[in-house]
């Protein structure tokens, strides 16, 4: 897959595509009925397939002091997107000459002269150009005005008929519920990061951890889950169970949160790589305990829960 973040000079090859349109945050089971239906378009058309997002999420750069709420930061997206198959991902910068191009502008500089689209695919809910000005209908009317097609997607919803949205995943993230979030997700939920120094407290009770800042991430609910941590070696990914806490650490004092893992049966060395982090089950919220023996005992247990669940 090809990632550009522009829509000037493009190869020939790309040009003249079927693309899908959103910030795609979650990459969830909606987004990829919206992305499969441009690789449709894209196939009946004989012309590529792409995606074209916008990082920063628009969200943070009109409420810059709202809480973290990225389900997946561009990298997770990237790759989330990739596996679905597609030629091109477009990552345009959402920043404030993007943020003041009017629904019109859009469409003719981005859609038209730049990608030339065949086909544009998006969001029932999709909205976009300055104060919003641009919606389906617009889409409809500009694409008979310019020579494209388009296609509108429809809420996809799951068994119990709630439609799957970035905001019913972080619902449940924040409640515990990581089952429950990845079956709209369609994957487990997914932090990674660069491994850090930590305190190296976890050593002294014979449980080293790998510490990951959570950044721009989501907070989910702070606490103790089972967990599949992967670790870049060369161009693979090599995955290990293992248990992990997500929270402030009350008990040596702690403020900011951030995650510690510890991966079962590993005996390398962590510092510095890049670590991925799958949230399969919560086992518990934060405690606070009274000594470093009850906090090693609690480990011990939250390890052989883990092992059991992850079994």
């Amino acid at each position: 897959m090809l990632i550009f973040r522009h829509t000037t000079d493009l190869p020939a090859a790309i040009r003249g595509c079927a693309v899908a349109l959103g910030n795609f945050d979650g990459v969830h089971q909606g987004h990829r009925a919206v992305i499969e239906a441009a690789k449709d378009a894209a196939r009946a058309l004989g012309v590529p397939a792409a995606v074209l997002t916008f990082e920063p999420h628009p969200r943070s750069f009109f409420r810059p002091d709202d809480a973290p709420f990225r389900l997946t930061p561009w990298r997770i997206k990237a790759r989330l997107v990739e596996a679905l198959g597609v030629e091109a991902l477009f990552e345009l910068r959402f920043d404030e000459a993007f943020s003041h191009l009017t629904a019109d502008e859009f469409v003719r500089q981005v859609l038209v002269e730049g990608l030339e689209v065949a086909h544009v695919v998006a969001g029932y809910d999709f909205v976009f150009g300055h104060k919003r000005g641009g919606d389906m209908a617009f889409l409809r009317a500009a694409g008979e005005q310019h020579g494209f097609q388009v296609t509108e997607v429809r809420p996809v919803a799951g068994p119990d008929a709630i439609a799957y949205s970035s905001t019913a995943v972080r619902r449940h993230l924040q409640a515990g519920e990581v089952r429950e979030a990845a079956s709209i997700l369609g994957h487990d939920w997914e932090i990674e990061g660069r491994v850090d120094h930590g305190d190296k407290r976890g050593r002294t009770i014979g449980f080293p951890t790998a510490n990951v800042e959570l950044g721009a991430y989501l907070r989910p609910r702070l606490g103790v889950y089972a967990v599949l941590a992967g670790v870049d070696e060369g161009t693979k990914t090599v995955w290990h169970k293992g248990v992990a806490n997500i929270g402030r650490r009350p008990t040596v004092g702690g403020v900011s949160e951030r995650m510690e893992a510890h991966l079962f049966d590993f005996d390398g060395d962590l510092y510095g790589k890049h670590l991925r982090i799958r949230l399969c089950h919560f086992i518990r919220p934060e405690m606070k305990f009274e000594s470093f023996q009850a906090l090693k005992d609690q480990i011990v247990a939250d390890s052989a829960k883990a092992r059991e669940l992850l079994a």
